[in-house]
């Protein structure tokens, strides 16, 4: 064997020319490094593992909030906890399909339609146009100055770099030829071009900012004539399920969009600009060195294609890694507001281990997310780097040799001047160099551009769907996520309403009709939530000028709800709704809403003093209203009408509550609506209200738990809870006298269970049975309610 192997390792070396020891040395070299790759191998493969395990924990570390020690208590979120805020609705689809309604089932379609990964296509094209004419509505605006001013700057500091390119090159060639005159000329134009350039490269980042905010005015001034449009506001975050953030969405989103937009434009204008200037100033330059060759174009174009095609292959899908990204940032906005505006609740609680709990979730989620980016980006830019860097370098450098190698040089120049051409190559290499670079700027700007085109679809789909859902709310189209209910049961409840359903949802059949004739009226109007729960099928009465309605009945039978169908924030499904016009209707809720501004101004609201004017009232009137709610003193407590504060927090609870109550008596509507507003209110000042208000004229309809109210109202609408209801004429003595009578039975009551007790002891330790404990039995005899005493044996003992 060894014989057979020396002999063929001979042959070789005399085929090849090669000494023997050579092959002996090559081949050994080869044994040893596959034997070292095989041992070698799982060893870098489980270091590597190894390695990533612990990268993988430190970002774990710097992705969490929680301190160390509550770490090692309560162990690591794991990835379900971590994202089971942000995944309810497909945990909720994987139900079996029998518990769900219509209505979750068309959500679902909606949300995986909403939630396709944002990229380069048709869809995104069209958002983009969609919002482009919003951003620039006409071609003489404001926006398309911006935007051609924009582009002749981008066009003049495309031409500079190549002049600037020139001028560094006749520089090095009159360095290179040692004429001190020349070169102070050149090196002065350099200078004095500087200023220009400058310039421009500043007045460029000017108009982009300045584009930005424009794009951005346009945006959110149509965003916000939107958001105001028919309540838009409430209704898109009550009544429809699509938008879950739309405080994140009216400013990250719409900011983050106009920039990106902006930036997008001149990140792929001048490079364009910027490639097919040095393209045809590349061929001049190759013509001057006696070369027509156009061999190092094609070969740049060549590898520029390869190199987009490959990055486009293996591109990760950062627009869906964004938008996800920007979800998840607006759900820790929400967490945040939501502690902020319920904070005095959870203190009293002591709830803030659990509020801390879901903000280090959703901040975990979020950096696990980011983290997700980075790691994709890591290998995504090494690849990058590597195409656009070094290859292109390599390529570069053959592009420059080629008309070098390849031209034939005028050894005299244009003076006359004998030259051996060194000084003239090396202006060549200098101005070529210069300008390539600024080429492979321009070209790695255009490839990377692709990336920030797919961030660009992830902000637009979000702006867009923001707009899309405004749009749609504000002209009643609502889409939201049923109650558990089945199918079947759902089918029939609907079916007995007469609904039909459009995309998921119950159609608005309802007729709503407003005059001024002071007339209330409800026929055949269900009461239907938000989450499509029947709470009320049918509804019908009327209310007259003069007419004070109280309404009863237990939580959750439909009073508040009947408010906010009256109002108009409910869509009326069925049936027929007659009202006054909307500014002759006021609600007053239980908690008023203080408004920023002065002590006036939350007399007024929703006015403003230029409302207040108009209707010919001045500040003492005002003070009177003040007086009429016992509040005339804290004019002069807080500092006058124009006193500024917080008077969410300076009122006390009652103070707001008569505050609510003064802004009836300044407005005056026909209608009062009336939930539970006085209930931290005395009842001497409230019952002085309440007078006033009937003495305004105006009619109540009101939600109170207060018998002493009961004496200002003319009727009562009763609801029982299970949907029915009833309206009668209300008599104030005769219900006063059945809640006293209600009052004392239930008092005599509460003792009976432990008066029957201590009967029932008291029969046991006496032996006897008790005529109040006998029922009748199951066949018409009397049976004791207690068991029977044992009778002691009188039998004498044996002996």
């Amino acid at each position: 064997m060894v014989n057979s192997m020396s002999k063929l390792i001979h042959r070789t070396a005399e085929k090849a020319n090669v000494p023997p020891e050579v092959i002996t040395r090559g081949m050994t070299v080869a044994i040893l490094a596959v034997y070292a790759l095989r041992i070698g191998y799982p060893i870098l493969c489980s270091s590597l593992t190894i390695v990533g395990n612990k990268a993988r924990e430190a970002q774990e570390k710097i992705s969490s909030t929680s301190p160390i020690r509550s770490l090692e208590r309560n162990q690591l979120l794991t990835d379900e906890d971590v994202e089971q805020p942000l995944k309810t609705f497909e945990k909720k689809s994987r139900k079996d399909s029998k518990s769900l309604t219509i209505q979750e089932l068309t959500d679902g379609l909606t949300k995986q339609k909403l939630h396709l990964s944002p990229a380069f296509n048709k869809q995104f094209l069209l958002q983009l146009v969609k919002l482009i004419r919003i951003m620039i509505p006409k071609v003489h605006s404001v926006e398309m100055g911006l935007l051609g001013l924009h582009t002749l700057s981008l066009v003049t500091r495309s031409f500079l770099s190549i002049y600037v390119a020139r001028l560094e090159g006749h520089v090095v060639k009159n360095i290179v030829r040692k004429d001190i005159m020349k070169f102070a000329l050149q090196l002065s134009k350099w200078l004095l071009v500087a200023i220009p350039a400058t310039f421009i490269n500043s007045l460029i980042r000017f108009l982009e900012s300045q584009l930005a905010l424009a794009f951005r005015t346009r945006l959110v001034r149509h965003a916000y004539d939107l958001y105001f449009k028919n309540q838009t506001y409430y209704r898109v975050s009550n009544l429809d399920g699509r938008l879950e953030n739309a405080d994140h969405c009216l400013t990250d989103d719409i900011t983050t969009f106009s920039q990106s937009v902006a930036h997008l434009y001149s990140h792929i204008t001048k490079p364009f600009l910027d490639v097919v200037i040095i393209n045809f100033t590349l061929l001049k330059m190759a013509r001057s060195m006696g070369s027509f060759s156009v061999a190092g174009n094609v070969l740049g174009g060549a590898m520029v294609s390869l190199t987009g095609h490959i990055l486009r292959k293996l591109s990760p899908k950062f627009g869906k890694l964004v938008a996800e990204e920007e979800k998840r940032k607006g759900y820790l906005r929400f967490i945040h507001s939501r502690l902020i505006a319920n904070s005095e609740e959870i203190a009293f609680y002591g709830g803030h281990e659990v509020e801390l709990t879901m903000l280090q979730r959703s901040y975990r989620s979020l950096a696990r997310q980011m983290n997700l980016i980075f790691n994709k980006r890591l290998y995504y830019v090494m690849l990058e780097q590597f195409l656009m860097k070094y290859c292109w370098s390599a390529v570069g450098m053959i592009i420059i040799s080629l008309p070098v190698l390849t031209g034939k040089q005028q050894t005299e120049n244009g003076d006359g001047d004998k030259d051996d051409g060194v000084s003239t190559r090396t202006q060549y290499m200098t101005t070529a160099k210069n300008i390539l670079i600024a080429g492979a700027d321009a070209v790695e700007r255009l490839m990377s551009s692709y990336k920030e085109v797919t961030e660009l679809a992830g902000y637009t789909s979000r702006v867009s769907k923001m707009f899309t859902v405004f749009e749609d709310v504000s002209q009643g189209k609502y889409q939201r996520t049923l109650a558990t209910l089945n199918t079947r049961e759902s089918k029939k409840s609907f079916k007995v309403q007469g609904l039909t359903f459009i995309n998921g949802m119950p159609e608005i059949k309802g007729t709503v009709i407003e005059r001024e004739d002071g007339i209330l009226k409800l026929e055949h109007v269900p009461i239907i939530t938000p989450n499509c729960d029947v709470v009320v099928p049918d509804l019908s009465f009327t209310m007259t000028k003069g007419m004070h309605l109280l309404i009863t009945g237990p939580n959750g039978c439909g009073k508040s709800s009947l408010f906010r169908i009256l109002r108009g924030l409910w869509p009326t499904y069925a049936g027929r709704l007659v009202r006054p016009p909307t500014g002759q209707m006021f609600y007053i809720p239980q908690r008023p809403y203080m408004s920023l501004g002065t002590l006036r101004d939350q007399v007024i609201y929703p006015d403003t003093v230029k409302d207040m004017k108009k209707k010919g009232l001045t500040d003492k009137d005002l003070a009177s209203i003040l007086a009429i709610v016992n509040l005339q003193s804290i004019i002069t407590r807080e500092g006058g009408w124009d006193a500024i504060g917080d008077w969410k927090d300076i009122l006390s609870g009652g103070e707001k509550q008569r505050m609510g109550v003064a802004r009836l008596f300044y407005h005056r509507p026909q209608f009062a609506l009336l939930d539970e507003c006085t209930s931290a209110v005395s009842i001497d000042v409230e019952s002085k209200m309440y007078q006033a208000i009937k003495d305004f004229d105006i009619s109540l309809l009101t939600i109170t738990h207060r018998p002493s109210l009961w004496q200002f109202h003319t009727h009562l609408l009763q609801f029982d809870g299970e949907g029915s209801w009833h309206l009668e004429p209300l008599d104030t003595n005769t219900r006063l006298s059945l809640r006293e009578e209600k009052e004392r039975l239930e008092a005599q009551l509460t003792g009976v269970p432990q008066m029957e007790g201590r009967l029932q002891e008291l029969c046991t330790l006496l032996g006897e049975d008790s005529v109040v404990l006998r029922r009748p039995s199951a066949d018409g005899t009397e049976d004791s309610l207690q068991e029977k005493t044992p009778v002691a044996n009188t039998e004498p003992l044996s002996d």
